[in-house]
């Protein structure tokens, strides 16, 4: 009898240790897949025209991204080293360090592994959770809004606010001395003030001296942005600024030809579908268009899905003293192209269109991109003050789906005017479409990924597309899209221009959700193995220094 037992017992352990191991097993599969979402990428660029102190200066640069990646940790989750001895596997290490913690940013920003929120906090660590938006409006304090303060409760659980220099002290002084080092061997004068004058606006939180010293900086062949830049990682309330690192070299013939487009700005700017008050803030004459390859990227920038275009500087008195700066990372955007976009229109464009699906429209609409984010809106026509303040956590929706509109019609304006040919109109208009499908991936964690649900959803109301059963792909009528490309534009350009936070929040909702139609096509393109985005393999061991 004793024995039969302990016969039994044997058999009911070995069953739970193997459900245990499956149970385990299935786990670590569907991490693996999680991770498969993105494309390993080895960032890398040729560096042989550089000089050697320019060598020198990439790898202190790198030094001071990878401090810059410790900070975003801390704004994005918390302590990364307690995060990586909870997780087990190298999957759900591997997605974690893509995601800046345990929630998959493709997903939703919600959890991969048991023992946390479900969702990831709307403010991420720059609020208290438990702060609620009533509190924050009725908290008196003239720094609450600042992009470089952290909201944090004191012991009678009062707010107050802390500035970035005082909260990441440790580090920005850690910065300041890379960037000081580096400053002092630079060979390019410009180089030399303006990695000084970013050491110093570290400490002050003060970023315009630097910001307008990297506007002077022209002939430069490496470049950097190193500081609290996109307030996408706040969704709780859109003000805090997250800290990211882009480090580039400049591609010298890829930027010539570039420029030509944009000396249109103002031009262009003039023939915008709305009245005239909504066209005050004209850009700057002096705007440029540099295209880079990226060598490394560090914090919010390197979270999740990858940018691969940049509209700088931010600051509204900046771009009306020294224009605006676009920048497009070509390596970046190729290798988007090449493993994600060109798959996509191969498999959603129908037969007849397929040819239109082209690298050269992808670049070009992400020039148009940078070009049209510089004319869009950052003051309330009445004068009452910034949209952003207006408009809030739905501001990075409705501004990235106004430039996403604006470049399709600055290119249909520039058709209109012979620079582009007929079949760089089409392929524009067509790679657009299945860039929709691309971005969309994303889901709602992000505005781009909304913003390109707004304009399916447009479209789709203006039949701009339609899909063909037989063969399951889509033919672009690429009048109707112009058409509502127009219209839509002009709509969303007035509620931005008004601060209309009643329009912007029922647009987001009638029209930032998922249809059924596009859920079918990216279910369709998921079951595929072609990648959601990138990430990277990045370092000094990849760029031969």
């Amino acid at each position: 009898m004793k024995k039969l037992l302990l016969i039994n017992i044997i058999i009911a352990s070995s069953l739970l240790l193997l459900s245990c191991k499956q149970e385990k097993d299935a786990k670590e599969q569907e991490l693996k897949a999680k991770v498969n979402q993105y494309k390993e990428v080895v960032l890398t660029a040729d560096l042989n025209h550089l000089l050697k102190s320019e060598r020198e200066i990439i790898s202190l640069l790198i030094s001071a991204a990878e401090i810059i990646d410790e900070i975003f940790w801390l704004q994005s989750f918390g302590n990364k080293k307690e995060l990586m001895e909870i997780l087990e596997g190298d999957y759900a290490k591997e997605y974690a360090l893509i995601n800046y913690g345990p929630w998959g940013r493709l997903e939703g920003h919600t959890a991969f592994w048991e023992g946390f929120s479900e969702n990831k906090p709307l403010g991420a660590q720059f609020y208290p959770e438990d702060m609620t938006r009533e509190e924050f409006d009725n908290w008196e304090s003239d720094k609450k809004t600042s992009p470089y303060t952290l909201i944090r409760r004191a012991d009678d659980r009062s707010l107050y606010a802390i500035p970035y220099s005082q909260a990441y002290k440790e580090q920005y002084n850690k910065i300041n001395a890379l960037l000081v080092k580096a400053s002092d061997i630079a060979d390019y004068q410009p180089l030399s003030d303006y990695l000084k004058s970013l050491a110093q606006g570290l400490l002050k939180d003060n970023f315009r001296e630097s910001d307008l010293k990297w506007m002077k900086m022209k002939n430069n062949n490496i470049d950097l942005v190193m500081r609290p830049l996109d307030t996408g990682e706040d969704r709780k309330l859109g003000y805090k600024a997250a800290h990211s690192t882009y480090i580039v070299v400049k591609d010298i013939e890829w930027s010539k030809l570039m420029n030509r487009f944009a000396g249109f700005a103002i031009e262009l700017q003039k023939e915008l579908p709305v009245p005239e008050e909504y066209k005050q803030e004209s850009p700057g004459d002096n705007s440029e268009i540099l295209v880079y390859d990226a060598i490394y990227y560090a914090g919010h920038c390197n979270a999740g899905p990858k940018i691969i275009a940049l509209h700088l500087p931010q600051d509204v008195e900046i771009q009306r003293q020294a224009g605006t700066r676009n920048m497009k990372l070509k390596n970046v955007m190729e290798a988007k192209f090449e493993w994600i976009l060109q798959p996509i229109g191969k498999m959603i464009i129908h037969d007849d269109q397929k040819q239109y699906v082209s690298s050269d429209a992808f670049f070009i609409l992400t020039a148009f991109h940078e070009i049209a984010a510089a004319m869009t809106i950052s003051n309330k026509v009445d004068g009452s003050g910034p949209v952003r303040e207006s408009l809030r956590e739905y501001h990075g929706i409705i501004d990235a789906t106004v430039t996403d509109l604006m470049a399709l019609y600055l290119i249909s304006l520039l058709h209109q005017k012979g620079e582009l040919t007929e079949k760089e109109f089409t392929q524009a208009y067509v790679t657009s479409f299945a860039s929709i499908l691309r971005s969309s991936r994303f889901g709602t964690a992000g505005a781009h990924g909304i913003a390109g649900m707004i304009r399916f959803n447009y479209f789709e109301k203006a039949d701009v597309f339609s899909r063909c059963d037989d063969t399951e792909s889509f033919t672009v009528n690429v009048d109707n899209m112009k058409s509502a490309v127009e219209e839509t534009l002009a709509k969303l350009m007035i509620v931005q221009g008004d601060g209309n936070y009643q329009a912007a929040k029922e647009i987001v909702e009638k029209y930032g959700e998922m249809p059924e139609t596009l859920k079918k096509e990216i279910d369709r393109i998921n079951n595929t193995d072609i990648p959601v985005d990138v990430y990277f393999k990045q370092g000094l061991e990849h760029l031969g220094l």
